[in-house]
């Protein structure tokens, strides 16, 4: 758990984390529990907090529920998918319910359809979107700026922190 966490969270965060992890180990992969981790620590950091009330169990679940949104994880056409009610069955959380807190996160920290920071490597390889920025005034793919320019976008959260067909950390 990183120090950026707020001391006063890091049981909180630690075990919704567990329980993101041992759900993805179990039905998901490590790319989703590490994009669940990060929507955590994310969510730990906001101020006032959202996970210093509730069910931790309920805030797992819709976490799950967020970062499988964002990466149609309910899309049967997806190599990797599940459904929401079989998600609710698994986690033992009311679909509803996990539907509503995801739709709180969302509302929390402003993430959007095209909001790419929790996507997986296959959606960022796909999509060109995560990659356009604009520069004087022209919408450019970063990859296509220099090295100093790509470090810069990347240090004011402009494209993503790692490269499409990079090896996995």
């Amino acid at each position: 758990m990183g120090a950026r966490i707020p001391k006063a969270l890091r049981a909180e965060v630690e075990a919704i984390s567990t329980l993101t992890d041992a759900f993805c180990a179990k039905r998901l992969d490590p790319e989703y529990a590490e994009l669940c981790r990060r929507l955590v620590a994310k969510l730990a950091r906001k101020r006032p907090s959202p996970l210093a009330r509730g069910d931790l169990r309920i805030w797992a679940a819709a976490v799950l529920y967020t970062v499988g949104s964002v990466n149609f994880l309910f899309d049967r056409s997806q190599p990797l998918h599940l459904r929401a009610d079989e998600l609710s069955a698994l986690t033992g959380v009311p679909k509803s319910t996990m539907a509503n807190k995801s739709k709180r996160i969302r509302e929390l920290l402003g993430l959007g359809p095209f909001d790419c920071e929790f996507w997986r490597r296959d959606l960022l390889e796909q999509s060109g979107l995560a990659w356009l920025v604009v520069v004087n005034g022209i919408v450019v793919d970063a990859r296509w700026l220099s090295p100093e320019l790509q470090v810069d976008a990347r240090r004011r959260g402009l494209i993503p922190d790692h490269e499409p067909n990079a090896a996995a950390a």
